[in-house]
């Protein structure tokens, strides 16, 4: 297992760094594994993690990452604060290009920006621009689009006026709510601009092909303004939901980089694939939302606690999963900068303490020998959600006798059924930070949030949030936003399961490729070995 590693020396074409030199493969294509069939590549509609991964090839926000995850300029080539932190102006590159050969300017992330806080564009995403001055105005239809504190000051100055100090605010923005739009393109193609042949993007890759529930084909942009410095030529992504499949191909060859493992297949691959296992920290955490609009867990809180205590979290972690996941208790992962997750009393307890406490607030909430709960938990087609999904029904029915109807379904299908919440009683949820804070754990609960699957709406809590969001004070901000959790987890919308590891295999010739708490990854920053 490795989490750093270097590339084979072979034959083919020669690169030479001050340390080292290393031959590259004259064939520069890259398979990776994605996970679920992505919903869409609109960068201000797009939702979970493998279009993420997709989107960060084909665009480029002000900032960017380095591979250790560090922010760095993007297509911004430098930035100026203002004293008090709420004025920000940037300088973009004057040879960034779309894809198109168009220039990239200040107007094209205006226009994106008001598109994403834009309630008619219905983004999920559109609360985490609430920093910006007037987006919660905008998002909530009191001000139009063309008042949120965006200027295009020049061709290439942009100046964001922001409502209060945000420590965040640079990591937020290579986030795909905030990439430009190549206005021209939308103005042709309306909602269909983000599709093959259509789309324009000003990151490394554009976009060449698309085949649903197969692959989607990036190739290497000529025009973007650092191409000297890419050499992958193109990008397959594979639609892998099942990991079983997906481990079969990469020990075919087919794929060089997978999305994740099968949990039942982990022992064998630590022992015949172990220097190809790559195990690391990640900023995210797995659990499930209740539904708190409706019944049985609408105003009953006993029985949100009692299945909560009816979870082992340890053998979740030991056995079912294995990777060296941590059990979760509270939703804000160790590790997040300046914070302390904010654990209930019972995190503390013996299993046995837990399972006690979970059957009289069982019985608290009218449920018992005669009476038991049937609930429904639904999860998206997934090898490694089902066996946690069917852990979870087995621990509650021998705890409480809970009758679990478990349900999975499409991720397309799934994210519209647990968003309209109707029929939804449980539903897996995962959240990976989008920056290293702990509000980006936090705001996906605000009442508004159209991330907050579980239904929760707490004015203290989104008091806690408003506070937060514009105080300059370090340590009054961590004070707040501890609280906030502490609320949040004394009203238990959701039941958190574990802390987050990365694990998938990479192949040695992968060159580039590091491990880091977000995950992200960027294609132009790798480079394949000859092997």
């Amino acid at each position: 297992m490795r989490n750093v590693w270097s590339g084979l020396l072979l034959a083919a074409a020669v690169v030479v760094t001050p340390a080292v030199a290393v031959e590259l493969a004259a064939k520069q294509v890259v398979h990776k594994g994605n996970g679920a069939e992505v919903e869409t590549l609109d960068p201000h509609k797009a939702r979970g993690v493998p279009a993420s991964n997709i989107l960060r090839d084909l665009y480029e926000g002000l900032t960017s990452e380095a591979p250790n995850g560090d922010v760095i300029p993007g297509a911004a080539e430098r930035w100026e604060i203002s004293e008090d932190g709420t004025e920000y102006t940037f300088y973009l590159r004057k040879n960034a290009r779309w894809s198109n050969g168009d220039p990239v300017t200040a107007a094209d992330f205006v226009a994106g920006l008001r598109r994403s806080v834009d309630p008619a564009t219905l983004s999920e995403y559109s609360q985490m621009l609430a920093p910006i001055l007037h987006a919660e105005d905008v998002i909530s239809g009191k001000k139009s689009p063309e008042e949120l504190a965006v200027e295009a000051v020049d061709t290439h100055v942009l100046k964001v006026v922001l409502k209060g100090p945000t420590p965040y605010f640079l990591g937020l923005l290579n986030h795909s709510t905030t990439y430009p739009i190549h206005s021209p393109s939308f103005v042709q193609h309306g909602d269909r601009f983000a599709r093959p042949g259509n789309l324009v993007s000003n990151g490394a890759y554009s976009l060449a092909e698309w085949v649903v529930q197969s692959h989607i084909r990036l190739e290497r942009n000529a025009k973007y303004w650092d191409d000297a410095n890419t050499t992958i030529n193109e990008v397959y992504y594979y639609a892998t939901e099942d990991q079983a499949s997906e481990l079969k191909r990469y020990r075919a060859g087919e794929i060089d980089y997978t999305y994740e493992l099968p949990y039942n297949q982990l022992r064998w691959i630590r022992e015949n694939l172990e220097d190809e296992l790559v195990i690391s920290p990640y900023l995210g955490i797995y659990y499930f939302d209740y539904n708190v609009t409706r019944p049985p867990f609408k105003d009953n809180k006993a029985l949100r606690l009692a299945l909560n205590l009816a979870i082992d979290r340890d053998i979740i972690t030991e056995i079912v999963t294995g990777a060296g996941e941590i059990p979760a208790y509270s939703i804000v992962p160790p590790g997040v900068w300046n914070y302390e997750p904010q654990m209930p009393e019972w995190a503390h307890w013996t299993q046995e303490q837990r399972l006690a406490e979970a059957r009289r607030l069982y019985a608290e909430a009218g449920y018992g020998p005669d009476d038991h709960l049937h609930v429904e938990l639904r999860y998206n087609t997934h090898q490694n959600h089902k066996k946690i999904s069917v852990a979870i029904a087995a621990m509650w029915k021998q705890a409480l006798g809970v009758r679990t109807n478990l349900v999975n379904q499409e991720w397309k299908v799934f994210l519209v059924v647990r968003q309209q919440k109707r029929v939804t009683e449980v539903a897996r949820d995962a959240w990976i930070g989008d920056f290293n804070d702990a509000f980006t754990f936090a705001e996906i609960f605000h009442s508004t949030s159209g991330m907050n699957n579980a239904g929760y709406a707490s004015p203290v809590f989104d008091e806690l949030l408003a506070k937060a969001s514009v105080e300059s004070d370090l340590a009054k901000r961590r004070a707040m936003l501890e609280e906030a959790e502490r609320v949040m987890m004394e009203d238990l919308p959701v039941i958190p399961v574990y802390y987050y590891v990365t694990k998938r295999l990479v192949k040695p010739y992968l060159d580039g490729f590091e491990p880091n708490v977000m995950d992200h990854h960027y294609t132009k920053n790798w480079r394949i070995l000859a092997h």
